[in-house]
């Protein structure tokens, strides 16, 4: 009996999702992006409405995953190369128990922007880490999947998108 509610026990933790999921209706691709508010680990704020202009990426990952460890030096690498062309990359973890100044270090070390909180309808897409977004130029939702980016996807998604004109 003891075994049996064990692993009822642990089969309902995994249908929990992983960190917060997407509140509300979920973005439509090819549509405006909705509105976020982004609450930086520094504590300052900034709106996505602010950053149209730029390529913006979006990655919610949690520190337990694999490909979300991989993933975060390769976007970082991505970023630091191509912020120069308006890209903006903001990684929020999914762990509220992990307290941030455990993840200050790692940040220290990456030029993409920590993330405490953003407010809008971008979350672990159905509770799965790594979650990325891309939003165009022109606030256009463009990319929304819960999968790890590899070299080839981001050239394949960003490539275009960063060599449109930043919109007048």
């Amino acid at each position: 009996m003891w075994n049996r509610r064990r692993v009822l026990q642990g089969s309902a933790a995994l249908l929990l999702p992983a960190g917060p999921a997407l509140a509300g209706p979920r973005p439509k691709l090819g549509e405006a992006a909705p509105e976020a508010e982004l609450t930086l680990l520094d504590g300052s704020k900034v709106k996505l409405s602010d950053m149209r202009g730029d390529v913006v990426v979006f990655n919610i990952w949690a520190t337990w995953c694999a490909p979300c460890r991989r993933e975060l030096p390769l976007l970082d690498t991505y970023y630091a190369i191509n912020r120069r062309h308006g890209m903006r990359v903001y990684a929020l973890s999914t762990e509220d128990s992990v307290p941030l100044y455990k993840l200050k270090p790692l940040f220290e070390k990456l030029t993409i922007q920590p993330t405490k909180k953003i407010r809008g309808p971008y979350g672990a897409i159905d509770g799965a880490v790594p979650s990325n977004y891309v939003i165009d130029r022109a606030g256009v939702l463009r990319y929304a999947k819960a999968a790890a980016f590899d070299l080839d996807d981001l050239n394949r998604e960003l490539v275009p998108l960063l060599r449109e004109p930043r919109p007048a």
